[in-house]
């Protein structure tokens, strides 16, 4: 985050599954950019990731779920792709709403303790 003060309390959220395995929002993003281009470098590429990166984040997340949560299809003539599963639709849409329910409670929590914003043209 940048020095400046975010406006409202913005909690970033890390779920620890296992010891040494967690999800948080770089692994969910890249789920969904993989749902969205459907191809795993496309999806790096987007999130100025290298196809390694983008292919080690999904094995781990592969491996740690009871089931692959993105599928492959081999390459071809017309190149390959790959896709979120069901469970892999289920572990981002899950992590999302964790994640609003962290924002609002992290909103109504730090509320009354932030700072006000500054009023524009107001002397310190």
């Amino acid at each position: 985050m940048s020095g400046r003060a975010a406006t409202t309390p913005v909690p970033r959220l890390r779920i620890v599954l296992a010891r040494g395995v967690a999800i948080g929002p770089g692994k969910v993003d890249l789920l969904e950019a993989i749902a969205e281009t459907g191809s795993i470098a496309a999806a790096g590429r987007r999130l100025s990731m290298s196809y390694k990166r983008a292919w080690t984040l999904v094995e781990e997340l592969n491996a740690a779920f009871a089931g692959p949560v993105v599928e492959r299809s081999a390459g071809g003539r017309a190149g390959g792709g790959a896709a979120l599963t069901a469970l892999g639709r289920e572990v981002a849409l899950r992590y999302r709403r964790v994640e609003q329910a962290a924002a609002r409670s992290a909103r109504r929590e730090f509320a009354r303790l932030a700072r006000p914003p500054a009023r524009r043209g107001a002397r310190p």
